[in-house]
């Protein structure tokens, strides 16, 4: 027998556990395992006054922010309603199916302010460097640098002595790309002049017989 589903969404009362709904696997309960901000009020303490009206939790709104950035969320208007609507976004946050979100106004004004005084987010970062030094994750004996290979505008026989002086103001010690930069605000447009045309290849080479290319 066919069955149909009533859609009965009108019952006062509900039995709803959020931990229930929220998958063991899924990578939100993972950093929370190992998120630790017990000591986040003591270090913000001083930048929060003693009267008014109670603000926004700021472990809520760091925990909000860390969704965002582990989720690629970049607006913070569109991270309050995702949170709004994701049940494990709540959970992670600690907020009840009948709690508000903060609005995202919050938390500009807090970044640029409070947060941004009192160093909170590298705060939490050594935080986490210390929780991984302490599960023997990271050693502190290397580094890495992230970083593009760009093809240098330089000749190592034009070097000079490193303590002698250089007169900057100099124009002939500008590079060519400045001065190719600079010659083409002069006349309004660059002109294509300057560059050699490759019929073979058929694009721009540069005066160095490199293609010509644009970047944004």
């Amino acid at each position: 027998m066919m069955g149909q589903h009533s859609g009965n969404q009108r019952r006062l009362f509900y039995s709803f556990n959020l931990d229930e709904h929220v998958p063991a696997d899924h990578l939100l309960r993972a950093i929370d395992r190992f998120l630790d901000l017990a000591d986040l009020r003591q270090h913000l303490a001083t930048f929060y006054s003693h009267t008014g009206r109670p603000s926004v939790d700021p472990e809520l709104m760091l925990r909000m922010l860390l969704v965002g950035y582990r989720f690629g969320i970049r607006s913070e208007r569109r991270l309050c309603e995702e949170v709004h609507l994701n049940l494990a976004y709540r959970w992670f946050c600690r907020l009840g199916l009948e709690d508000s979100i903060p609005d995202h106004s919050s938390f500009s004004k807090n970044r640029h302010g409070r947060f941004r005084e009192s160093d909170v987010c590298r705060h939490v970062f050594e935080g986490v460097v210390r929780r991984c030094m302490a599960e023997g994750l990271i050693r502190g004996e290397g580094f890495a640098v992230d970083a593009s290979i760009v093809q240098a505008d330089g000749n190592r026989r034009r070097g000079i002595p490193r303590e002698q002086p250089i007169d900057w103001s100099d124009p002939q010690l500008g590079s060519r790309a400045a001065q190719e930069y600079l010659r083409g605000l002069e006349h309004g447009t660059f002109s294509t002049s300057d560059f050699a045309w490759d019929e073979q290849a058929d694009e721009y080479r540069c005066p160095q017989g490199h293609p010509l290319r644009r970047e944004w």
